[in-house]
């Protein structure tokens, strides 16, 4: 299991297949989840690059268990989500 941490914010979240499945907008250290914007526009993944974003109510929630790997652009997951 992954340990996420605020320092993810703003990292792409991707799928097994190596493909985009959105941007990590706020991470919750003591739940362990991180939310993720499935479909940033460029000015939104710009903010959330930064750090600056915040969760809404489109964003997935993904649990740390379901993180494969984490490296220093982005989480990659084992499974669809």
């Amino acid at each position: 299991m992954a340990v996420l941490s605020t320092e993810d914010e703003g990292k792409y979240l991707m799928d097994i297949e190596a493909e985009q499945i959105g941007i990590v907008t706020e991470v919750d250290t003591d739940a362990q989840v991180a939310y993720v914007e499935p479909d940033p526009g460029i000015g939104e993944a710009v903010i959330q690059g930064f750090g600056f974003g915040d969760a809404d109510e489109d964003d997935i929630e993904v649990p740390a268990e379901s993180v494969e790997t984490i490296t220093d652009t982005e989480l990659r997951v084992a499974k669809d989500l």
